[in-house]
């Protein structure tokens, strides 16, 4: 009986808080070390290129790992394996901040990028099987807070202290925090055995639905339109707004902020009308994506379509994850695998993509590259819309010929 008191107490707001927390820490120690990039070069004697690979190298391991170890630990008690990936972050980021050696520090950041799309994935899932399938996508957006925090505080307040103090002190910051989910982990959170175990192949046989591959599809368009302009988002306003660092420090606050109002839209909305969602995100973003190119030069109009394009943002991260899990229910953990894997695909691919319009006329194009990405995934949207649709009109139908 005290068990089960424990879960009903952790199945609601305290769970879902802690896997907030917890997957605050993870974006943190992956996204965190941007703002301090130059420290970093100053402290290991390499140049900041060679430093960018603090970044590279965790975003690569993650890439690569996202569709395989959710899989791997899809069998085995979530609490153990959120445990395991806490302890290797914490123990990693102590690593970091004491070693004097730049090697150790680039093995230091990788191996914790391997559980990285563990955590992540089984926060989604334990979010959403925590209430009910009407409130999942509530508290599955709720864990999207701590992403949306984990990228919009991460930088600011790592750069802060490591420039105040110290590097060691930054590096500090990202261990007390996966350090205090550890232990809240242990404490409050029952133990979470998975009652079903799928095997592989079950899983993997997600992969033969065409609705999967259309929810893939759009997932890296999306996301490769979102994160296509965001990499550029800084030179945007230099170069085509003409505006200061300090302006365009305030704006990505901005674009951050906003994203967490849009993952608190987002839940409501995909609990009532998930259809309209899914087919708003690409239309909305390739509409205000246009707003960009031809008010680029004025800065009122600027703040309100970023603060939009944030919104739109934290919105459509929901969305897409919903899009790819929904379609492979009775494989949630390597569903959400796949989620991670679209969306790092489709970063990197429109970063590249809308650089290539950089390279080839200037700054004010790159949107050009988001809008083709825009234009392709509606297709893939539609074709998954109208096969799901298509999909419960035949089961309707059965039933019907059934009684």
């Amino acid at each position: 009986m005290e068990q089960k008191n424990k879960l009903k107490l952790n199945s609601g707001g305290l769970l879902v808080f802690i896997l907030t927390v917890g997957v605050f820490g993870i974006i943190n120690t992956e996204m965190g070390v941007i703002g301090i990039l130059p420290l970093i070069a100053e402290t290991f004697h390499v140049t900041v290129p060679q430093a960018g690979w603090t970044v590279s190298i965790f975003a690569l391991v993650v890439a690569i790992s996202a569709p395989v170890m959710p899989l791997l630990f899809s069998g085995m008690n979530r609490k153990k394996v959120m445990l395991l990936a806490l302890g290797v972050f914490t123990l990693s980021n102590i690593i970091s901040m004491v070693t004097s050696n730049f090697t150790v520090l680039l093995i230091a950041r990788a191996l914790p990028a391997f559980l990285h799309p563990v955590y992540v994935s089984m926060a989604f899932t334990v979010a959403a099987t925590s209430v009910s399938k009407e409130k999942a996508p509530k508290a599955v957006a709720k864990v999207f807070i701590g992403v949306s925090a984990g990228m919009v505080l991460g930088v600011p307040v790592t750069s802060y202290i490591a420039s105040e103090v110290s590097y060691s002190m930054g590096m500090l910051f990202f261990t007390v925090v996966n350090a205090l989910v550890f232990i809240a982990t242990i404490f409050l959170v029952p133990s979470m055995p998975v009652k079903e175990k799928l095997s592989y192949g079950t899983q993997l046989n997600v992969l033969k639905r065409k609705v999967v591959w259309y929810s893939i599809l759009a997932v890296t368009l999306i996301n490769g339109a979102l994160f296509g302009f965001f990499s550029y988002m800084s030179d945007y306003l230099k170069n085509v707004t003409g505006v200061s660092y300090g302006v365009i420090s305030t704006m990505l606050l901005i674009y951050g902020l906003a994203n967490i109002i849009g993952n608190v839209i987002a839940g409501k909305q995909l609990a009532t009308n998930p259809v309209r969602s899914m087919i708003t995100i690409p239309f909305a973003l390739l509409a205000f994506y246009i707003c960009l190119f031809v008010l680029g030069e004025w800065l009122a109009a600027m703040a309100v379509i970023i603060l939009i394009l944030g919104i739109l943002a934290g919105y459509g991260q929901n969305t897409m994850q919903y899009m790819i899990t929904e379609s492979a229910p009775e494989a949630p953990d390597f569903a959400n695998g796949l989620y991670l894997l679209s969306a790092n695909l489709g970063t990197t691919i429109g970063a590249a993509f809308c650089g290539m319009f950089i390279t080839l006329f200037d700054t004010r194009y790159s949107v050009f590259g988001s809008l083709l990405f825009l234009v392709v995934s509606i297709v893939f949207v539609v074709l998954r819309i109208r096969m799901i649709q298509s999909r419960k009109q035949a089961e309707i139908e059965e039933s019907i010929i059934c009684n």
